[in-house]
């Protein structure tokens, strides 16, 4: 009893210390099965939290599957877009793991502001909650990127940043961005006392468009690089 306790709290440790960017590349490196079920636990339950309150939420946001579902192909695209980067110890696992137990943040989303405020407030907060998360999300990708990974700063950029860009430019084309936004903001009530919101979206959207394909040269020309370097075979950095 006293080591599932121990190992629980193990568990609870180093997602603290990921979230708090203390976690050191050695337990990054010694993630287990363990983590990632407690993530995923963590991912449900926030998807969960998400659609609590929404009547008009399907019955897999309501259930927390898709947020779930969200995070192994999020970590699939990841996993498959920085590989050629060749990072350091690089798996699907350990790359899910990671997205995992950064789902907490999310919570926030579950905070039933339209309640308690009225529409145009309940959505500006929505909005400020999408930035909170968003932000530590993306600097937590950073973090992992260049402690587990150990990719240079130029390779930190822009393996953080292609996979955002990219799946905005996406949703702008396929003219899904609005709908995305909310679903990610929880912006569910309707009407228009928010829309000064999506002007943040616009400029998002727009930012991204234009960074794409910048970011792809700059990826195909530090990809072929380490692919070089790796047929010379010299390392091209510090384990």
């Amino acid at each position: 009893m006293t080591g599932k306790t121990t190992t629980n709290q193990n568990v609870i440790r180093a997602s603290v210390r990921i979230l708090t960017f203390r976690i050191t590349r050695e337990e990054l490196l010694s993630l287990s099965r363990s983590n990632l079920i407690f993530g995923i636990f963590c991912t449900w339950i926030v998807g969960i939290g998400r659609y609590w309150d929404d009547p008009g939420a399907k019955p897999l946001q309501h259930f927390g599957i898709g947020s779930v579902i969200y995070i192994f192909a999020l970590s699939l695209l990841l996993w498959l877009l920085i590989w050629p980067l060749r990072p350091k110890a690089w798996s699907y696992r350990n790359v899910l793991t990671f997205v995992s137990l950064t789902s907490p943040p999310a919570i926030l989303y579950a905070i039933p502001v339209e309640r308690f405020f009225s529409l145009a407030t309940a959505r500006t907060l929505n909005v400020y909650f999408l930035a909170i998360v968003a932000s530590w999300r993306v600097a937590l990708l950073v973090f992992y990127l260049r402690r587990h990974a150990r990719l240079r700063p130029a390779s930190v950029a822009v393996a953080a940043l292609l996979p955002l860009t990219l799946i905005v430019t996406a949703l702008t084309e396929l003219n899904l961005e609005r709908a995305v936004f909310d679903l990610m903001g929880g912006l569910r009530a309707k009407g228009t006392a928010n829309d000064n919101a999506y002007v943040v979206l616009f400029v998002l959207s727009y930012l991204s468009i234009m960074l794409f394909i910048p970011l792809v040269f700059c990826y195909l020309a530090i990809a072929v690089k380490e692919w070089v370097t790796a047929r010379k075979g010299q390392p091209s950095r510090d384990p």
